[in-house]
């Protein structure tokens, strides 16, 4: 799975502000790149027997956050499609209504007849009921040339919904056919996995089991969260430079215009009377800058991120899958050493969930760690997500606060099925249960 990078947020951005972004995006990806293998680096000559499932695991990963698209994508073409068959019912009946008012009109003008104005006066009738007549011919022939264009217009209308309607049924088939073929993949790849797995399962519990194992896969871990922590502190320093300088500019656009609104102001008052020029000599108080316009232009430019609504969150959080929190923080671990997190058994596939709003900082697989995924909720605090069947969001992408992000697995050797949970501040492992409420 590709790691890719971290964006930052683009509001109504301008093309310079959009190229400086993508500019910073495109390195981002290159430094979250240049992380994984660094942790990774060197660790092929000691390779663990957990590391032998790494590309399935990927796969299964990838496989599943596709089939997971689709189905949104499904979902939503489906919505279309209802959408425009509504669409074309609603036109259908107004066309019957157009075309029942038309043949009315058409009746009507055929009772009347269709006497020319010519014949009308020569017919010698009474010049007042000619003009009335005349009158009603024109007030029937506009309404029938209206009723005609309402007519056409509906009828183009529902040839627009009718094309649309089959351009979407077509994308439908699409993705249902790439639902079927990724399925299929799918299948192939659990099956192999479940192959690789019942090959070497006593070879991985035995290394779990190793004195200091654990000890590594914390290291590692401590590691590339410190790293991780770095490049989005650096990331946040960019971003905030960015938007001073955003903020300087605005204000020193503000003083020209209110500068050049004085001088404007000064030449008109140049060509008054002088008694005119005299009242006119205290310059009106909406001409001056607008103190929150400009603060409103800051505020738009502050990463979403900083807002520190994460703190605020202490003792209501949620723990993010259903199940039973078994390893518990600072509790001793088979093998050594004490639990940094929580490990919540839970059956495979159910959803995770993010604890709070936040953008994927990492998404990959790690060793002892399987799918890894871990989310910035700014204020350096971090919550990680282990041991994941699938990854459903990849780096860069924001989440909500109870949006499914991954689904429980047992990826990275692990023997049990369910999720491994930290939460960090500053690098620091906390415990997630004073934060969390379990009722």
């Amino acid at each position: 799975m590709a790691v890719l990078g971290l964006p930052a947020p683009i509001f109504a951005a301008g093309p310079q502000e959009i190229a400086e972004k993508q500019a910073d995006l495109g390195e981002l990806r290159s430094r979250i790149e240049a992380l994984r293998k660094q942790i990774s680096s060197g660790e092929e000559n000691k390779a663990d027997a957990a590391d032998r499932l790494r590309d399935s695991e990927r796969q299964i990963s990838s496989l599943q956050r596709e089939l997971h698209d689709l189905g949104e994508q499904r979902s939503q073409l489906q919505k279309t499609l209802a959408t425009l068959e509504r669409q074309s019912k609603s036109l259908a009946t107004t066309l019957d209504q157009q075309q029942v008012q038309l043949e009315s009109l058409l009746y009507r003008q055929y009772l009347r007849g269709n006497p020319d104005a010519l014949r009308l006066l020569l017919n010698g009738d009474d010049p007042n009921q000619t003009a009335r007549d005349l009158h009603y011919l024109s007030v029937i022939a506009a309404a029938r040339a209206e009723m005609m264009r309402e007519l056409h217009g509906t009828l183009e209308r529902k040839k627009a919904v009718a094309a649309d309607t089959r351009e979407r049924a077509g994308e439908l088939q699409e993705v249902e056919s790439a639902q079927q073929k990724r399925q299929g993949d799918l299948k192939k790849q659990r099956d192999e996995h479940k192959q690789i797995y019942a090959r070497i399962s006593e070879t991985v519990s035995n290394q779990r089991k190793e004195i200091g194992t654990l000890q590594k896969d914390e290291k590692r871990m401590t590691q590339l969260v410190e790293q991780l922590s770095r490049i989005i502190a650096q990331q946040r320093a960019a971003e905030a430079a960015r938007a001073a300088k955003a903020a300087e500019a605005a204000r020193a656009a503000e003083a020209a215009r209110a500068a050049e609104a004085r001088k404007q102001r000064e030449r008109a008052m140049a060509r008054l009377p002088d008694e005119e020029a005299e009242v006119r000599k205290t310059p009106p108080p909406a001409t001056e800058p607008s103190r929150p316009r400009t603060v409103e232009a800051e505020n738009r430019l502050e990463p979403v991120a900083n807002d520190g609504r994460f703190a605020r969150q202490k003792g209501t959080l949620r723990l993010p899958v259903k199940g039973t929190v078994q390893g518990r923080f600072g509790g001793p671990r088979e093998g050594g050493g004490t639990w940094r997190g929580l490990f919540i058994k839970s059956g495979a596939g159910n959803d995770v969930k993010a604890v709070a709003g936040g953008r994927v900082v990492f998404a990959e697989w790690m060793r002892g760690f399987g799918n890894l995924l871990i989310v910035d909720h700014g204020d350096a605090y971090l919550s990680i997500y282990g041991n994941n069947d699938a990854l459903l969001k990849e780096v860069g992408q924001a989440v909500q606060g109870g949006e499914t992000v991954a689904t429980v697995g047992n990826s990275g050797g692990n023997p049990e099925t369910g999720l491994y949970f930290e939460l960090r501040h500053q690098g620091q492992p906390i415990d997630p249960m004073k934060w969390a409420s379990l009722r």
